[in-house]
């Protein structure tokens, strides 16, 4: 290990000489108590590294060692239901060792080296292995098959196999090299900077379910695409993010808590483990790894954190696993870009980021994707990666929003109108987009209904009607529109109030499959067709808009999965019901 000193201290920057022969990322250890930090620049013989812990009381002279190596994770059996910082230690181990605070300089291992887990071979001896392909398994959780595979770059033959306990450092099998027999661990040391192979990419023509229906029907996002929720605070970014862990469609959740504020991952931390899986009726966090890192943390283990978190989504997609990942903010990770940034003297860019940021950002995202993984058997995998995005105030054109713009393709836009009216979710039907609806809208009509791109087309042509309506009724009152457009008003406050609002602390309401999505969208338009057919046969608008069975339809969102029939007879009541008023005679049309 080459050893340096240190020649100033810039907050959680600072600078040694020495090192020459260190490279850039490499992982060195600062001053006595040996803080973890992580070399960002070399120039004229002069090192920058960003420490990811507190830096107060580190003076020039202080000793650096260079430990040769980048910033890596470890992968194998123990990280489910782990919940670890920035870089990889275990919470509950440091407080075990000291205390509820976090020690500068505390070490402890990522993954526990000593526990014993059952390993069954799938690998045979004599069997012909490349990288990627699986050795045996490991039964990590209730929920969670762990894949051992071949590291990347080995390729071979199977000599020796191991059947039963091991620990993750146990040799579990040997395999015969051109270079000679190499021994193979459960565990494995991945840099986190550094992309994981795969084999293909796929194209994002499958739509990851939620159970949101204004996420589903409206703004879909694909499995293995890229989304991002920008919101103001208190617009209900986090819950939307739990509802996803929750629901997704997706075996495995990796949720990273970048630069949030305390209590708000303090709820994280305290909920997770609280939650029931849906599927399988177990606790979530069996299907969870949690990285926690809180806005009192230093700023440069925000960036570790990010890429600690899509380097272990990365790892189990390997395994033939759908991961949803979950960054909860990429804007404090930006403004630790920004700080560092400043801290180097680099050029700043709009508002003090750094230039980069755009190409960090989309660096991030693009590890994302549906592939055909690594390996002989074409097992296909998928990381989904959703990132809040916090602007201050609410503003969507700074530019740590418009920079993810740029890279995703799913826009979620909380309102905070919509929030402070109780309305949640709180995305915007009018400034939210999906770029995946072409590419998705044959897989929704194929498993769906041959419908659906029809009916959402036609929902969504609604409620931008009534967004000009409702500029004309603030100018000049309602009583200057039309009977068909006062109609369109109520359809529209229908597909507002009783499908796209979702209590997601209703047991019932939480969710909602893709097939109850598109009937109960389906029954309100037909409320729409029928109202303004019977309109035109001389039925009163005033006794369609008080009818009874706009009751049932607001109530359709209660009933359970396995009540779909109701809302097929929801559908026949209104066609029936409706159609009484002309037979009935019902008023003047006015």
């Amino acid at each position: 290990m080459k050893q340096g000193r240190i020649t100033k201290v810039s907050g959680p920057l600072v600078m040694a000489e020495g090192l020459d022969d260190a490279k850039m990322f490499d992982v060195v250890r600062v001053g006595e108590q040996r803080l973890i930090g992580e070399i960002i620049e070399i120039k004229s013989g002069v090192a920058s590294i960003q420490v990811y812990e507190e830096t107060a009381g580190l003076s020039p002279g202080a000793p650096v060692e260079s430990t040769g190596n980048p910033l890596s994770v470890e992968l194998a059996p123990g990280m489910i239901e782990g919940i670890f910082d920035g870089i990889q230690r275990p919470l509950n181990l440091i407080r075990d060792k000291v205390g509820d605070f976090i020690t500068r300089g505390v070490e402890v291992p990522a993954l526990d080296t000593e526990k014993k887990w059952a390993f069954e071979p799938v690998a045979k001896v004599g069997d012909t292995v490349i990288g990627g392909d699986i050795l045996g398994v490991v039964k990590e959780t209730v929920l969670v098959d762990h894949r051992i595979m071949v590291p990347h770059g080995i390729e071979g033959k199977v000599v020796r196999i191991h059947s039963g306990e091991a620990t993750i450092v146990d040799t579990i099998a040997e395999i015969e090299t051109r270079d000679g027999v190499k021994e193979i661990q459960m565990l494995q040391k991945w840099p986190v900077r550094k992309i994981r192979p795969y084999k293909e990419k796929l194209p994002p023509v499958q739509a990851m379910t939620t159970g949101q229906r204004v996420i589903d029907m409206f703004f879909p996002v694909a499995k293995g695409g890229v989304a991002c929720i920008p919101g103001p605070f208190g617009s209900g970014k986090t819950v939307i993010q739990h509802q996803l862990a929750k629901w997704a469609d997706a075996e495995i959740v990796v949720y990273i808590g970048c630069g949030e504020r305390g209590n708000e991952m303090t709820d994280v931390l305290m909920e997770f483990p609280e939650l029931v899986d849906p599927k399988s009726g177990e606790p979530l966090m069996k299907r969870t790894v949690l990285i926690a890192n809180t806005s009192n943390m230093p700023v440069a283990a925000r960036e570790a954190s990010i890429y600690t978190g899509i380097t272990i989504a990365e790892y189990f997609r390997d395994m033939g696993y759908r991961v949803a990942l979950m960054a909860d903010s990429t804007s404090r990770w930006a403004e630790a870009l920004r700080e560092m940034s400043g801290r180097l003297e680099e050029m700043p860019g709009e508002e003090g980021y750094p230039a980069y940021l755009t190409s960090r950002i989309a660096e991030f995202y693009e590890r994302a994707g549906r592939v055909i993984c690594a390996g002989s058997d074409d097992r296909e995998g998928a990381v989904t990666a959703v990132g809040a995005v916090s602007p201050p105030g609410g503003d969507l054109s700074e530019p740590v929003t418009q920079g993810t713009l740029r890279v995703v393709k799913v826009f979620w836009a909380l309102d905070a109108s919509l929030a402070y009216s109780r309305h949640f979710p709180a995305i915007h039907w009018l400034t939210s987009y999906s770029l995946y609806l072409d590419t998705l809208e044959e897989w929704l009509e194929e498993n769906v209904d041959k419908e659906w791109g029809s009916v959402r087309s036609e929902a969504m042509r609604l409620l931008q009607l009534e967004s000009e309506l409702q500029e004309i009724v603030r100018l000049v009152g309602i009583d200057a529109l039309s009977i068909k457009d006062r109609l369109i008003l109520e359809v529209a406050k229908s597909i507002r109030e009783d499908f796209l609002h979702q209590n997601a602390f209703h047991e019932v309401d939480t969710y909602a499959s893709l097939k109850k999505q598109f009937e109960m969208l389906k029954t309100i338009l037909v409320f729409y067709h029928e109202a303004e057919k019977v309109m035109e046969a001389g039925a009163s608008f005033k006794d369609i808009e008080v009818h009874p069975v706009r009751e049932r339809i607001s109530r359709m969102k209660y009933l359970k999965e396995e009540e779909m029939d109701k809302i097929e007879a929801v559908k026949e009541e209104v066609k029936s019901e409706l159609e009484k008023l002309v037979a009935e005679g019902g008023g003047l049309n006015a």
